[in-house]
């Protein structure tokens, strides 16, 4: 008896660590993807004495002017496929890597991520960014302790919801075309991508967060583990930026 009790406790402490791993670098990316933006936020205009008004800085032009091939806002397009390049990346090799690789790959990522979310301090009031990341906390946190607590299976839920993220991803290249070629956004379609992106990332926080609970069951201090953990805060960071992102384009104020 005593021998079980001290087992239960040993996996309960590795359940513990495993959670606060989990949650403890998704804090920290979000942390350094805030400074990241408000720092990048802070240095894309300087004040052109001669002209009396502000101009893009160095930084702005490398993010937001005309780039290779005289696409406008090139450097910020490169950051968001570098993005993906690397979330892909993780995902594929998180097996493969080393725990140091995958932290620092995870930390690269909230930084770029962060200089890129710069762009929504152009474009929206600051009070309306302030809300939508109010509500995005306590949506997020409600959800996780849902999908934490719950005894029903989300699993068959996440599959739907992934394959309705594949199709908002679709959506979303479609209407980047359309604007391309119309030079004017189908506002259905955007609304409607934003309210999809919404219901899907609110659902996938709770999925998410009972498969961290579940692997938290088996959880031992090794470095497979480890890495898990930035993998699953990896998973739970993207679903609070895109929520936030999504409820921002719904309801903020444009400047």
């Amino acid at each position: 008896m005593p021998q079980t009790k001290t087992l239960s406790l040993k996996t309960d402490a590795e359940k513990s660590r495993f959670l606060g791993r989990c949650y403890g670098w998704m804090a920290f990316a979000l942390f350094v993807s805030a400074a990241a933006a408000f720092f990048t936020a802070a240095n894309i205009f300087v004040t052109d004495e001669a002209a009396g008004r502000a101009v893009l800085s160095p930084l702005g032009k490398a993010l937001f002017g005309t780039g290779m091939f005289g696409i406008k806002a090139f450097g910020f397009m490169c950051l968001c496929v570098l993005e993906i390049a690397v979330v892909i990346f993780l995902s594929a090799k998180i097996r493969t890597l080393s725990v140091f690789a995958a932290s620092a790959g995870f930390i690269l990522y909230s930084v770029i991520n962060g200089i890129t979310l710069s762009s929504i301090f152009m474009v929206y009031e600051i009070t309306s960014i302030a809300n939508a990341f109010l509500t995005t906390a306590v949506t997020f946190v409600i959800m996780c302790i849902y999908g934490t607590k719950t005894k029903t299976d989300l699993t068959k839920a996440g599959r739907y919801l992934v394959m309705a993220l594949m199709g908002v991803i679709l959506a979303s290249v479609i209407h980047f075309v359309l604007k391309m070629i119309t030079g004017a956004p189908l506002a259905m379609l955007d609304l409607l991508i934003s309210i999809a992106s919404v219901i899907i990332f609110t659902g996938l926080t709770a999925y998410d967060a009972q498969k961290i609970i579940l692997t938290a069951q088996q959880a031992q201090n090794t470095d497979d583990y480890k890495k898990v953990a930035v993998l699953g805060a990896l998973e739970l960071y993207l679903d609070f930026v895109n929520l936030l992102l999504a409820l921002l384009h719904l309801f903020g104020k444009r400047k």
